[in-house]
């Protein structure tokens, strides 16, 4: 029994790199939420920013269902 090393250290990088790429983008959508209450507490309002932060949570969401698809599938 052999292990293709090459192929380990190719699933290792993709899973780091795409578990970094979920947890920023969700920072980003925390970040866009947190700017918007902030506006709204100086009486103004950031609708880019929520709609920025929506959008990074759905595509973070949409990232994760791929992943279960491409599991179970």
């Amino acid at each position: 029994m052999s292990v293709d090393w090459g192929s380990l250290a190719t699933v290792l990088v993709v899973g780091v790199v795409v578990t970094l790429g979920l947890v920023g983008l969700f920072t980003l959508g925390i970040a866009g939420l947190s700017r918007q209450e902030a506006a709204v507490a100086r009486g103004t309002s950031a609708p880019a920013a929520r709609a920025g932060g929506w959008a990074c949570f759905a595509l973070a969401a949409a990232a994760v269902g791929y992943g279960i698809s491409l599991i179970a599938g």
